[in-house]
């Protein structure tokens, strides 16, 4: 792998923490619902249809999030829902916008020693005012020469990155934590891939990936790219 000379790395539950923040926000949510009979599993289905069929249209980020659990609630709750709920909802979606952004530990060194070996290209998926603030807010930008934020990764996405960077695509290996979104499409596009796992990977980034595959690889944490490039 040390001959190849372009890498992109995902974001989001791959440089710094993300999912942790939405799932605290449910949790708040479902405390907040009060519903007399509905578990949790049970309400995060119902929250999980909504954004499978709202993605879509309007995309990803906090404040897509709060409007789904909006949604969600109107559908759910046991009494008439008034502004007032509905803005205690979208409360629990602006807390997550107010985090600090927390580097995932061995980010910082790993990515000093990418950066001097490889083209980086920091390439996420999301609100792009929302990733764009993370970025900044990160403290990584210098490690990266380009950053691209994009409505859906996607193996479309991955050719025409590839492309307008003038990378080619056995030569690049894509980095991050979501086997739907950094792994399978960037297989698909025929560029290389390393899973990063994280144990809060959002439910519905999950998927099966190759049980082998010599452009495919998964390492336990994102220090351990230094032993692979």
């Amino acid at each position: 792998m040390h001959k190849q000379k372009w890498l992109l790395i995902d974001a989001d539950d791959t440089l710094w923490e993300n999912n942790v923040y939405y799932e605290h926000a449910f949790h708040k949510f479902v405390d907040l619902l009060d519903h007399s009979n509905l578990t949790a599993r049970q309400v995060r289905a119902v929250l999980d249809e909504i954004e499978i069929d709202r993605i879509r249209v309007n995309g990803y980020g906090a404040v897509n999030f709060g409007r789904n659990m909006q949604a969600c609630y109107q559908t759910l709750a046991e009494k008439p829902v008034t502004e007032q709920d509905l803005d205690e909802v979208m409360r629990l979606a602006h807390e997550i916008l107010d985090k600090p952004i927390q580097l995932i530990e061995g980010v910082t060194e790993t990515l000093t020693y990418l950066s001097e070996r490889y083209h980086l290209t920091l390439f996420s998926k999301g609100n792009p005012e929302e990733q764009q603030s993370k970025v900044e807010r990160s403290g990584v930008a210098g490690y990266f020469r380009s950053c691209r934020i994009v409505r859906e990764k996607h193996a479309a996405a991955y050719l025409r990155v590839v492309s307008e960077h003038g990378m080619k695509a056995d030569s690049t290996w894509m980095v991050g934590n979501s086997p739907k979104s950094d792994i399978n499409p960037a297989l698909r596009a025929g560029l290389g891939a390393v899973l990063v796992p994280h144990e809060m990977t959002w439910s519905l980034e999950h998927e099966e990936v190759p049980a082998t595959s010599p452009r495919f690889q998964i390492v336990e944490q994102f220090s351990d790219l230094q032993r692979i490039f």
